[in-house]
């Protein structure tokens, strides 16, 4: 199933929903999908004082590209800080997380299935 055709439209009509975890204060607006897991284009919000602990070091089997509009937050496993402008393509299997942010933190992700073989990684 293909993602929908959408116009140009205000991403405001689309509600917060909470994430899946352990971690209500980040919720995300799906702003398109295709109804298979982890296919999706979304909004993600970390409200001030997020701390995503509770949901571990996340890995997915689909790629995952990130796009920080606002604010900053800490990869705590990393010790590293990532701000507005900054941004991430993460491969099937990459460990990243967890995070905590004291102001907040707003991306645009666009997650998708393509296919992941060591050679894939290698050309970059």
């Amino acid at each position: 199933m293909p993602k929908d055709e959408i116009e140009f439209s205000p991403t405001d009509a689309v509600a917060w929903t909470p994430c899946e975890g352990k971690v209500p204060e980040l919720t995300e607006r799906i702003l398109t999908g295709t109804g298979r897991p982890g296919v999706v284009t979304r909004l993600l919000r970390f409200a001030p004082g997020t701390d995503t602990t509770p949901n571990g070091t996340l890995t997915h089997d689909f790629w995952e590209e990130v796009y920080i509009l606002e604010g900053s937050m800490t990869d705590l496993r990393l010790g590293e800080t990532f701000t507005a402008g900054m941004f991430a393509c993460r491969p099937p299997g990459m460990e990243h997380g967890p995070w905590a942010t004291e102001e907040g933190c707003l991306t645009f992700e666009v997650r998708y299935e393509a296919p992941s073989t060591p050679d894939d990684r290698s050309s970059r």
